[in-house]
């Protein structure tokens, strides 16, 4: 980055930019969001979609229906899931807050200001991008469970094995590979979240639910600190990488 001098001289700043994003505060709270948020939503989101893909597994007569219901979540724009559930969790005429007033479950202080309060947005956050991404797991799951030879389940029952054991013993050891190939586009996907936290809370209240990405794309764009947002746009992409490594890493084990 090159920056202009009081006396219209033209500087480079070298690495000054790099040194200035360990002590900012807004990046460590960004980066603080993001990290939360691909630790609750990647686990939650295999769990999900694994749930959902051995559902679409199940011998259906008509199987179409239930595979359709994977595919449109995965389908709609990460924007148009933002504002729906930006609906949903609306204070006052919200269908969650109004699914919580029927069943009586309503807490003393009224009405849950689920965009309003940090814990309560990240969690309304969390939820979205849960449901968002759950289907993207579940499609590359059942790809793995479709793989898996029905003679190992045959020749399991003959053995006496439970259902519980041939899930522990055959399904997740041959899903493994299916699972970490899932879990390295989840997880890259998760570290540049933006579409979700911009369309429900614009990063608020405050900056409580800001990621890395929206600290990038306000230091660019709104800001037009191109270069300082482009050496955040460098530490995003260190993180993916070293992530991945450790995806992987565990790949070549497995192998």
């Amino acid at each position: 980055m090159r920056l202009s001098g009081g006396d219209g001289e033209i500087s480079f700043v070298g690495f000054e930019n790099y040194a200035l994003v360990w002590k900012d505060p807004e990046f460590w709270n960004a980066a603080k969001n993001t990290v939360l948020i691909t630790l609750i939503t990647v686990p939650g989101a295999l769990v999900v979609g694994l749930g959902l893909a051995m559902l679409a597994n199940l011998p259906f007569k008509r199987k179409w229906p239930v595979r359709l219901a994977l595919l449109l979540p995965w389908a709609l724009p990460l924007s148009f899931a933002g504002l729906i559930f930006a609906w949903f969790f609306h204070t006052e005429y919200g269908i969650v807050n109004d699914v919580i007033r029927r069943l009586g479950l309503q807490n003393q202080e009224g009405e849950t200001m689920w965009l309003l309060r940090p814990n309560w947005a990240f969690t309304a956050i969390c939820i979205t991008i849960i449901w968002k991404t759950s289907s993207f797991m579940a499609l590359i799951l059942l790809a793995g469970l479709q793989m898996i030879p029905k003679t190992l389940y045959e020749a399991a029952e003959v053995d006496g094995a439970s259902r519980w054991q041939q899930f522990w013993q055959i399904t997740i050891p041959m899903l493994m590979p299916s699972i970490i190939v899932a879990l390295i586009f989840r997880t890259i996907t998760a570290l540049q979240t933006f579409d979700i936290p911009y369309t429900m809370t614009k990063g608020g209240p405050g900056n409580s639910t800001e990621t890395l990405a929206m600290l990038i794309h306000k230091t660019t764009i709104d800001y037009l600190d191109v270069g300082y947002g482009s050496t955040l746009a460098v530490f995003m992409f260190i993180l993916s990488l070293a992530v991945t490594a450790v995806y992987l890493k565990r790949v070549g084990q497995q192998a």
